[in-house]
C-alpha cells in the first residue's frame, strides 16, 4: 500500500510559480510511475502529467505543456510538479497519483491517490 501526500500548494499571483511535492511512503517508490492530477470546482478530476519510474518518459496534458514540469527524486522518495506561468484556471486541487504501470497513465485511474492539495491563482 503506497500513501501520498501533498505539499507545496497555495495562492499565487496570474504569472507567478509554485512547486507541489508529494512524498510517498513505499520504500519500492522507484518501481511505480507517478503523476498529478487537478479537479477544480464544479468540474471532472484532469490528467496534468507523468512521470515513469526512470525519469526517462514524461506526459503532460496540452494545457500545461511548456509550463509544468514533473520530476522525481527516488532516493526521496518524492515526486514534483514546478508549475510557471500560472493563469487563474490552473486553480483546483491538485492530486498525486502512482500506479504500476506508466502506460495508459493518463486513461486509467491510477491505484494510489493523495488527499489533493489546493493551488488558487488570483487574476
Amino acid at each position: 500500500q503506497v500513501q501520498l501526500v501533498e505539499s507545496g500548494g497555495g495562492l499565487v499571483q496570474a504569472g507567478g510559480s509554485l512547486t507541489l511535492s508529494c512524498a510517498a511512503s513505499e520504500r519500492t517508490f522507484r518501481h511505480y510511475a507517478m503523476g498529478w492530477f487537478r479537479q477544480a470546482p464544479g468540474e471532472e478530476r484532469e490528467f496534468v502529467t507523468a512521470i515513469d519510474w526512470s525519469s526517462d518518459s514524461t506526459n503532460y496534458a496540452n494545457s500545461v505543456k511548456g509550463r509544468f514540469t514533473v520530476s522525481r527524486n527516488n532516493a526521496k522518495n518524492t515526486v514534483y510538479l514546478q508549475m510557471n506561468s500560472l493563469k487563474p484556471e490552473d486553480t483546483a486541487v491538485y492530486y498525486c497519483a502512482a500506479d504500476s504501470r506508466y502506460r495508459d497513465f493518463d486513461q486509467d485511474e491510477p491505484d494510489y491517490w493523495g488527499p489533493g492539495i489546493q493551488v488558487t491563482v488570483s487574476s
